[in-house]
């Protein structure tokens, strides 16, 4: 694979940003990713949400003395305005200049998990979308602060139910075991005593506030140290700790660049990250141009989204439908706002099972023919929400001037990490020698060969 295609493919969900990467270099478009601008404002659908708690207070209200015919409206509108918010950060993703900046949402949306099926308040979940996107590549230790004290997160790790007589540990436990130190980095006196520091933080207008007849105040010891903690002197503490830089490093190796990244790397990166007080950027700068001189390709399985998106790019697929991709990535286990637990996704293996192989070759299957996807047997409570395109417009990118095995080699090029003899074989079986590229039916021959690509291992890999 043409290696600005692979890393646009790794920065990106598409090779759309290949020629920006050859023509400006790596190392240029790097930094101009970097320095991407944030997500616009908010979106006007939202505009007539619940805001704040009163508002929130008072549509609860409504729906309670609401008869059933009208609390099944007000609760359909709901489910409406969070697909609308799901589709908005989806054409977001597709047409972003430097989708570095989405991708990497995407990874944080990852870690510090927040579902919108338990939230269920739409502009909560924005919230939290917007604290992600702005401090992107951003300091780590500031966006936990922050992303701690939303009130998705406090919501959905039930730190409203926290209380100094009846302690949660759930948000006190993800903080360490999931979000900053991992498993075996702490102990239980750690979750126990960090539940005490964090009980009463509830939900608030902007951000979650302590309330001060839940609270618990008293001397703790958390990780070694002694004190009278809060939320951001429990991160301050957490930030000492020498296995902080690792977890994370981890995950973003595993993220970008490798389903089982060396532990060695794990390492080197993440003692540098340390030395950058836990700045995001200079983390993903070093990593991304030292691993660029490297020959790293076969090491990744393509996450749904990277799939779906790639195999639009390179269809060129006209007009592109929002909702059926949703529908797609869904089916996948790729649910956009609602990972399937606190843990996300899992990623690696887990995202090419015999199951959602047959799922993506079906997608190939309808987009190469010009048909839409459609999942009949899809069924949950946004099943009344329609594909709103049946066909699409097809055309894929080749030179009628080439002779047969350029053609080839221009889609191997881009598509596929390996050709082994017998593909090869395979493919100049479908353009053989003697192809007409200006007959009537060469466009169809070619679809026919870049449909077989799109359906074997090699094209599902990185």
């Amino acid at each position: 694979m043409q290696k600005n295609v692979l890393w646009s493919l790794r920065l990106g969900f598409s090779a759309q940003q290949s020629v920006q990467i050859q023509k400006l270099g790596f190392n240029t478009f790097i930094s101009q990713s970097l320095s991407s601008s944030i997500a616009p404002k908010m979106p006007t659908f939202l505009k007539d949400e619940p805001h704040t708690l009163a508002d929130l207070k008072n549509l609860r209200q409504e729906i309670k003395n609401a008869d059933e015919k009208e609390q099944k409206k007000i609760l359909k509108k709901q489910i409406y305005i969070h697909f609308q918010l799901k589709k908005w950060w989806l054409q977001s993703i597709r047409t972003s200049e430097w989708p570095l900046r989405e991708k990497m949402v995407v990874f944080w949306h990852n870690h510090f998990v927040s579902s919108a099926q338990k939230v269920k308040v739409n502009y909560w979940i924005y919230q939290h979308y917007t604290v992600l996107n702005e401090n992107a590549f951003g300091n780590f230790k500031e966006l936990t602060k922050k992303i701690i004290q939303t009130n998705a997160m406090v919501k959905y790790l039930d730190n409203v139910d926290n209380k100094k007589d009846n302690l949660n540990e759930n948000l006190s436990r993800e903080l360490l075991e999931l979000f900053t130190l991992g498993i075996g980095n702490y102990t239980e006196l750690d979750v126990k005593n960090g539940a005490k520091a964090l009980a009463g933080l509830n939900l608030g207008e902007d951000k979650a506030m302590y309330r001060k007849p839940l609270e618990v105040n008293e001397t703790i010891e958390y990780l070694g140290k002694k004190g009278h903690f809060k939320v951001e002197e429990l991160i301050d503490q957490i930030f000492e700790q020498p296995q902080i830089p690792y977890l994370i490093t981890r995950k973003i190796l595993q993220w970008f660049l490798y389903d089982q990244p060396d532990e060695k790397l794990v390492q080197y990166y993440g003692d540098f990250f340390k030395t950058q007080n836990f700045e995001i950027k200079p983390l993903l700068l070093k990593m991304f141009t030292e691993e660029y001189e490297k020959d790293i390709q076969g090491h990744k399985i393509k996450d749904p989204l990277v799939y779906i998106l790639q195999l639009a790019n390179e269809l060129q697929l006209q007009p592109v439908s929002d909702e059926a991709i949703l529908w797609f990535l869904r089916q996948q286990g790729m649910d956009l706002f609602n990972p399937p637990n606190v843990k996300g996704w899992e990623g690696g293996n887990s995202w090419l099972t015999s199951q959602t192989y047959l799922q993506r070759n079906k997608a190939s299957d309808l987009w190469c023919q010009g048909k839409n996807l459609k999942f009949k047997n899809l069924k949950d409570s946004l099943e009344d929400i329609e594909i709103d395109v049946e066909t699409v417009n097809v055309q894929l990118n080749w030179n009628k001037k080439s002779k047969p095995n350029t053609i080839i080699q221009s889609f191997t090029d881009r598509l596929l990490f390996q050709v082994d003899e017998n593909m090869q074989q395979d493919l100049e079986q479908m353009l053989k020698y003697d192809f007409d590229p200006y007959s009537p039916n060469a466009n169809d021959a070619v679809m026919r060969m870049f449909h077989f690509i799109t359906q074997t291992p090699e094209f599902q890999i990185l």
